[in-house]
Formats: C-alpha cells, structure tokens, sequence
C-alpha cells in the first residue's frame, strides 16, 4: 500500500519552476548535469540550494553546453545513474544532437523543459517550438496547464521513463514565464510518498557492472539499424500502456488523477470543440465558462500526452462535434500547425463523420492570447469560417 497524502489541501506557494525543483529534490536524482538558460534557470538554481542545503544529495555537474550536459546525462546513464536535467530553447536545440542519441540508447532521462521561441530573431518568451522541434526524437512528451501539473508530471514522468518497457527519456514541459515564474498554490506530496512511488531505480544494463559486460553506442549498419529503430516505437507505444497504470498508483497516493491522455473540459456535450495545450488551456476554460452561461456549448481538449500522441482516443472525444478548432503555439513552416496535422491525422483515420477542422497559429513569442481572443474562435467557428486557410490569432496583418 502506498503513503496517502495526509494533508491533500495543504497547499504551497511557489512558482511553476520551483514546482519542478522540489519534484527533483524528492526524487533524489544521483546526477544532474546543466547548464543555464532563461527561463529554465530557475529550476536549477532552486535545486541547487536544496542540494547545498542537504535536502538531498544529488551530484550536480555544471558543463559548458547543453550539449555537454546531455552527454553528460547520457554517460551517466548509461553507468547506472538515476539522471534528470532541465533545458529551454536554444538550449534544447543544442543539446537535440544527444537527446536522439540518449533515446537510442535507452536511456531513462527525465528532462524538464521552460517552453520558449527559438531564435531567430532572439526571443526569451514562451512559445512551443522547442518542444515541437524534439517531437521526433523518440521521447515522451508532457504538457504540464500549472504549476500544480508541472510538479505532478515530474513524478509521474520518473516512473513513467524507468519502466523496463519503456527506458526512454521523458520531457516534461511548463510554458516559459507564465509557469516557470508565476507563483500559484501548490500541494507538495510527502517525501516519503515520492520516494516510495519512485522506488530505487536498477539500471538495466550498467556499464560498471564489468561482470557482465555490454556494448553501448556502436556503430551499426543497415543489417540491424531498422530493427533498432522498431524498438523505440514500441517503447513509446507501451508508455501508452504504463502511462495508464501509473494513474492509479498516483491517485491513490495524492488525490489527484490524470484520466486517460488528456483532460476534457465540458466536452461530452459540446458542439464545438478547443484543442489546446499547456497554460492557455486554462485561458480557455475561463472563456468557455462564459460562453456557457450564454448556451453557446463549447468544451476543450488539453493533451498531457503529445509523445506517444494518443490519436484514437482523441478522435473519439472529438466525434459528433460540429467544428473543431485546433490552437497551436508553434509553426511548422510550409505546413500546418504541428499539433493540427495530429488531430487531422487521427480524425482521418478513425471517424466516418468528421467535424469541420480548424487551424490557428497562437502566442508566438509570448504574445498574449486573453479569453477574448479565444472566444473570436468560437465565433469563427459558429459563422463557418473558410477552414482550408490557416488562420493566426492575434497577429497584425
């Protein structure tokens, strides 16, 4: 049986990034290797000073890259070592080369994530690009709405990436600014709770066992490089699987529960449907409780699951709806949005009616996007606005 929350209403007050840090304290980390970057520097600096004060023991290693911090995890991953790191941007861009490579290798990584715009021009505010760049690299992806997810997401994304079925890395993402340094109440599970829902990780395969030597990274060539590849898909489908199971071990231990792969707000009966991820979700609840007192019968669906992306499920959510409006907070340049294509894909594949399907570009380089703005979407939805179009919310044309 697993510690319960003594006090599940006890609630703190920190900030998205500090959230995430007392995540990692918890958890205990053996190594963390860095390197700073705005506006995930303040995850880092948080656990850092729990480390200097002694609230856990964790090596940190301070590198000169990105790069460098994910070889790093890599290598000490690969010896044995429990590792989490955090990154944002242009840092994540750097350090993209080895996060295929860690995924490759299996390496159970729990990495956490300041969504920001990358450069060019230099942009320091929250978009998705980051994320959606690393889409492909073979991990888990998490999209934390708050601070209160963001920490939750932490620990679960620890078990999550150490399942033997799984042993790939896991990122766990939180908005730029509007988490990482927005203070919002949070409920701190018990040490001991976190410790024990964790449990001690045994590396599959260490490198120091040296009396049962392993070959890690070689080179391979096309005799064995596909089935290698075959792999890792199915890792990320069993982190479909896992992810799943681990709920109920969650709930039992804080209270809270993460249904399925994505929350549904006021959805079951809508006629028009809001996708959306991480923090704006929570602008468009607002929204949709507005719009609701005037019968207008809207709901949304916020993934926390965009790696393995749970197309079936959200199709299914998603059937009977009039329109749907699909917000993205990235661009894929000379395409649709990148959670778009997703939608549109599953919708595609798994509905014989299919709802008319929208594309909005949103909140690029921290643009903010109040429920007014999200509001005009359902209106454009509701006047059968020409969806063939990719359309971009709050941009002076």
């Amino acid at each position: 049986m697993r510690l319960a929350v003594e006090h599940p209403n006890k609630l703190t007050l920190i900030t998205g990034a500090e959230a995430a840090a007392h995540a990692m304290r918890q958890i205990n980390p053996d190594v963390v290797p860095v390197y700073p970057i705005t506006p995930q520097t303040p995850i880092i600096e948080t656990f850092a000073q729990f480390v200097a004060d002694g609230r856990c023991d964790s090596e940190i290693i301070n590198v000169e890259s990105e790069h460098s911090a994910m070889s790093a995890a890599v290598g000490a991953s690969c010896a044995g070592a429990r590792v989490m790191t955090a990154t944002s941007s242009q840092g994540l861009a750097l350090m993209l080369e080895i996060v295929y490579i860690a995924a490759a290798m299996r390496c159970p990584i729990v990495i956490a994530v300041g969504s920001r715009a990358l450069s060019g021009p230099i942009n320091i505010h929250c978009d998705h690009s980051d994320s959606m760049m690393a889409r492909d690299a073979g991990c888990v992806q998490l999209f934390a709405e708050n601070a209160q997810e963001a920490y939750d997401l932490m620990i679960i994304g620890q078990r999550l990436a150490e399942d033997r079925r799984v042993l790939v890395p896991v990122m766990v993402m939180q908005d730029g600014f509007t988490i990482t340094h927005s203070a919002e109440p949070v409920a701190l599970l018990p040490d001991e709770a976190v410790k024990e829902f964790v449990g001690e990780y045994e590396a599959l395969y260490p490198l120091l066992d040296t009396d049962h030597p392993t070959t890690q990274g070689p080179f391979v060539l096309p005799d064995y490089y596909f089935e290698l590849k075959r792999q890792q898909v199915d890792a990320l489908e069993a982190a479909r699987t896992v992810w799943l199971e681990l709920q109920q071990d969650f709930a039992e231990m804080s209270g809270r529960r993460y249904e399925g792969f994505f929350e549904a707000y006021k959805l079951s009966d809508a006629d028009y449907a809001l996708v959306i991820l991480s923090s704006t979700a929570g602008t468009a609840k607002v929204m949709i409780d507005r719009l609701r007192r005037k019968g207008v019968k809207v709901g949304l669906l916020k993934p926390w699951l965009f790696r393995p992306f749970p197309a079936k499920e959200i199709a299914q959510a998603l059937e009977g709806k009039r329109a749907v409006a699909v917000l993205d907070r990235a661009l894929s340049f000379g395409s649709w949005g990148p959670m778009y294509l997703e939608i549109s894909a599953a919708i595609g594949r798994y509905l014989r009616e299919k709802p008319v399907l929208y594309n909005y570009i949103y909140g690029l380089g921290g643009r903010d996007t109040p429920p007014d703005l999200i509001a005009s979407v359902v209106t454009d939805m509701q006047s059968e606005l020409d969806p063939t179009v990719l359309h971009y919310l709050g941009l002076r044309e």
